[in-house]
């Protein structure tokens, strides 16, 4: 008897429905050593993500985990679901919004709307498809929000 062998991979074009909302698991508690970790490597040298005197004293009272981490991990709750081995390259991001600060310890859930499809004029066997991503915190508080272009694979049958 041969094994059955089942590949984890994300969705192909053809798979992925336009108007339809994705929710992502697992969650993504955010740590302190996320935040600093990502601020430093990046060379994001703002004080409200590294210096918590200088950052005690701002309207939020504490420092803030960096934006830029949180659009990250974002798109990177999705790639399970979505895009992992599936996706030929990001083409662009639009309408990055963040409607609410994160800090640590709050935990990300993260869902995506496909919003838009169409097989690409210029590259055979592939299509475009446009992405809305949202994560909320713990307490329901959409965090973030960004509208992903990506070139996906079609299926391979189909391309």
């Amino acid at each position: 008897m041969t094994e059955r062998t089942v590949v984890q991979r994300g969705l192909y074009y053809e798979e992925l429905e336009e108007g339809v909302r994705y929710v992502h698991s697992p969650s993504r508690t955010v740590t302190e050593a996320d935040n600093v970790l990502f601020t430093t490597l990046t060379g994001n040298t703002q004080s409200l993500h590294l210096d918590a005197e200088w950052a005690r004293n701002t309207e939020f009272g504490e420092r803030l985990v960096n934006s830029m981490f949180t659009l990250s991990t974002l798109v990177g709750l999705s790639v399970a679901q979505l895009t992992q081995g599936t996706i030929v390259a990001n083409l662009g991001f639009r309408d990055v919004r963040f409607p609410a600060p994160v800090r640590a310890g709050d935990t990300l859930t993260a869902s995506s709307r496909i919003l838009e499809k169409r097989l690409s004029r210029s590259r055979p066997g592939q299509g475009l498809v446009v992405f809305e991503h949202t994560a909320v915190n713990q307490r329901g508080e959409t965090v973030a929000v960004a509208v992903r272009t990506a070139l996906m694979q079609r299926m391979p049958e189909t391309a």
